[in-house]
């Protein structure tokens, strides 16, 4: 069975333990797949923000409020519907971890 192929990774943390999304804003194409990447052993979450996604998109069906704790755990998320998608690590929100993704 093969890995699939990912149209971007998103590392959660700098490589020098930067708090951050890295990159912090991508461009993909409708119906590919991002991996996010917990980068160091801070722990991280992805949660998107209902007022700064497309219409008609679920929150809680693309959020992973669940923590990723350990470096190397990740989550992956398929993006269908074209628009701009904001998102945050809840811990550290009010430190300025957010990031965007623009599907086209």
């Amino acid at each position: 069975m093969s890995s699939p192929a990912f149209a971007a990774t998103i590392k959660l943390g700098g490589d020098n333990g930067e708090l951050g999304f890295y990159p912090p804003s991508i461009t993909v194409k409708a119906g590919e797949t991002i991996e996010f990447v917990n980068n160091k052993a801070f722990p991280h979450n992805v949660v998107f923000d209902e007022d700064n996604v497309p219409a008609g998109v679920n929150v809680d069906a693309i959020s992973h409020e669940d923590y990723l704790n350990g470096p190397g755990e990740k989550v992956t998320n398929k993006f269908d519907t074209p628009g701009t998608y904001g998102y945050y690590c809840e811990p550290h929100q009010g430190a300025g971890m957010a990031g965007k993704i623009i599907v086209q």
